[in-house]
């Protein structure tokens, strides 16, 4: 690979010589811009605007434009002569806790290679030291002009670096998050919970760019002069709809399910099991149902009937009592009439016996 910058990385009184390569690369697709009448390209000019004439590059220069719109002229001795320490150094000012730095802050990603075998002694030292202290190294660097600030870490055998943004260059999230108070049920969590679990953990290594896939495959076609394979159409998002977040939760739990190959009838829903930090009230409901309740909770749509009474502090509230008793009469009054049934069915088929005994030992005292 290409090195970008030849430097060292200074750590402490110790000095490294590396060289910088780009990390990353950009597979995205680009396109020029053309004249649809002709296909002709389209091309920008640098023209000066108190000229009107086309300028080489020799002839351009940087400047500064002031607030007023007056352009303050800079030149390369001017930016040359500024005090700049790490113009050729990754200094390192710490090493802290990978976690202490914030993901807004990671930019463009490097990997430092040693230049030159007397290099390769104090590089590895580094590296060793990072791996053993599980933290990262954070410093000050100079690039394309600019004093930046890296995070150096270990990645596999090699000691990568990130480019951060300063602190002052992360905005705060004012009116970002929702203005209005919403409440958060914890069977809606336990559902959020239960597609994250469906849904599992994925090799990042297997994912590509379908968009980009399809991009190139239809270029390809124009390309031999051959109709572009129709793409199914994308599904249409749901975005600005009001949804019942329970059935959007639960189809997507079927939906995570059927994709991974796994059972999910019509009738199936996420088992959901309370998570432990979200208080007491979670716990005992989940204690005090038995498992043939919940097989049957979890397997029935959930709609805006009432809730069942709860059982609180070990003891059953008196609507619930009242509830049990009306429930319990209706049971004992059925009971009666079927006793009462099967007596008076017992009493005929006597009757009937004795009837039919009588009428014969008449018969035969006749023929006697």
């Amino acid at each position: 690979m290409r090195s970008i910058w030849n430097g060292a990385i200074s750590f402490g009184l110790v000095s490294i010589p590396i060289k910088l390569v780009n990390a990353t690369e950009n597979h995205s697709i680009s396109f020029r811009q053309i004249h649809t009448e002709d296909g002709g390209r389209i091309r920008y000019r640098k023209v000066c605007e108190l000229e009107d004439r086309e300028v080489t590059s020799a002839e351009i220069g940087k400047g500064y434009e002031d607030a007023d719109g007056s352009i303050i002229p800079i030149t390369d001795e001017d930016l040359a002569a500024l005090p700049i320490p790490t113009a050729r150094t990754i200094e390192i000012v710490s090493f802290v806790p990978a976690d202490r730095i914030d993901p807004l802050q990671m930019d463009t990603a490097y990997y430092l290679s040693a230049n030159g075998v007397p290099a390769a002694k104090p590089y590895t030292l580094l590296r060793e030291a990072l791996k053993r202290s599980k933290k990262v190294a954070i410093a000050k660097f100079a690039l394309r002009g600019k004093e930046r600030l890296g995070m150096l870490r270990v990645v596999d055998d090699v000691i990568a670096m990130h480019g951060l943004l300063w602190p002052d260059e992360i905005r705060e999230p004012e009116g970002v998050a929702p203005d209005s108070h919403v409440t958060v049920r914890d069977a809606e969590l336990d559902l959020a919970d239960a597609l994250m679990d469906t849904l599992g953990e994925v090799d990042i290594s297997t994912l590509h760019d379908d968009y980009r896939e399809a991009v190139e495959e239809m270029i390809a076609a124009k390309a031999g002069g051959t109709a572009p394979a129709e793409q199914a159409p994308a599904a249409e998002s749901g975005g600005g709809k009001v949804i019942d977040l329970m059935a959007a939760l639960e189809n997507s739990v079927r939906a995570a399910r059927t994709a991974r190959g796994e059972d999910a009838g019509d009738g199936d829903v996420a088992e959901v099991t309370p998570l432990k930090g979200r208080g007491g009230r979670a716990k005992k409901a989940a204690a005090s149902k038995s498992p043939a309740k919940s097989s049957a909770k979890s397997t029935s749509p959930r709609t805006s009937s009432p809730a069942t009474p709860k059982q609180v502090g070990g003891k059953k509230s008196t609507s619930t009592s009242a509830s049990a008793k009306k429930k319990a009469a209706p049971a004992k009054k059925s009971t009666a009439k079927t006793t009462a049934r099967k007596t008076a069915a017992k009493k005929t088929a006597t009757q009937k016996k004795t009837a039919t005994a009588k009428k014969t030992t008449a018969k035969r005292r006749a023929s006697a």
